[in-house]
């Protein structure tokens, strides 16, 4: 039996688009994504003679097929013609749920790039990617990490330079959690006002300029969460009086994020954000 072990990191969706609805149900989008230091740790015994078995440490998470994890090695699997004989995955869950930040996708991601490496890099990064597009919409970002464009689905990625390293991102998790096809329901039957501008995004990225980041911080998804949960404003209120260069909601929510310039705003933040939102935390850009 061999055991591999991944770190599958959450995401943020610096910019978010939604396009238009697609003949197969989805929804074409436009997004530049940055994962975060935020990670949930996964570990795979290959070779156990056993029946598949997935095991995660949070209760609430499915333990079976409809885990992407599971759903990711079954692809793996199916795409090589290799037998595993016999898999036991086990999950460290630290990613918030139902958050926008793609913890399902990342956990799928960790699995395919384990799988891959174990077995002699059968895939390219960008093939793994591709190999991810069949799990799920955010695999194919959480399989190459760093920063990058993403549309289509989510499948057609284009990487772009890194975020500044030296700042810090605080999440904050409230307890509502969205329905992300009730959400793309509502944004096909309103017109969506504003679009975020993902050529000024590059263009700080390419910068390096973490101001001109935080400014161009925008997803369509946000106002439409905060019509029905004003409380994502008085988030952004607190991220905005005590520090934070920019903040914006991520994914289809419902964690709200904020640039900040240094670990000390993060830390009062944090400290006045907890007693409200247990589910706080400081990370980085990787």
């Amino acid at each position: 039996m061999t055991t591999l072990q991944e770190s599958a990191f959450a995401k943020i969706n610096l910019t978010l688009d939604v396009l238009d609805k697609r003949e197969d149900g989805y929804h074409d989008i436009r997004s530049i994504m940055q994962t975060i230091s935020m990670r949930d740790d996964i570990e795979i015994d290959i070779g156990t003679g056993k029946p598949w078995k997935l095991l995660c440490d949070k209760e609430g998470i499915p333990t079976d097929e409809r885990n992407l994890a599971w759903t990711a090695a079954r692809v793996f699997f199916d795409t090589t013609g290799k037998d595993p004989d016999g898999l036991e995955i086990r999950i460290v869950k630290r990613i918030p749920s139902e958050a926008g930040l793609g913890g399902g996708s990342a956990d799928a991601a960790a699995v395919l790039r384990a799988l891959n490496r174990h077995y002699g890099y059968p895939f390219s990064i960008l093939a793994l990617a591709e190999l991810g597009a069949m799990v799920g919409s955010d695999v194919p970002f959480c399989t190459i990490c760093g920063t990058a464009m993403a549309e289509g689905r989510g499948e057609r990625l284009r990487k772009l330079p890194d975020m500044p390293e030296d700042c810090c991102i605080v999440i904050c998790k409230p307890d509502f959690s969205s329905s992300t096809p009730e959400l793309y329901q509502k944004i096909d039957e309103k017109a969506i006002a504003r679009r975020p501008d993902h050529q000024a995004m590059e263009s700080a990225l390419l910068a390096g300029d973490l101001g001109k980041i935080a400014e161009n911080l925008y997803n369509v998804f946000d106002p439409v969460v905060t019509e029905d949960h004003l409380e994502v404003n008085y988030i952004k209120s607190i991220f905005n009086s005590y520090g934070a260069v920019g903040y914006q909601m991520t994914g289809s929510g419902s964690a709200v994020f904020a640039i900040v310039e240094s670990f000390e705003y993060a830390a009062v933040i944090c400290n006045m954000l907890r007693e409200n939102y247990p589910q706080i935390y400081i990370t980085k850009p990787v």
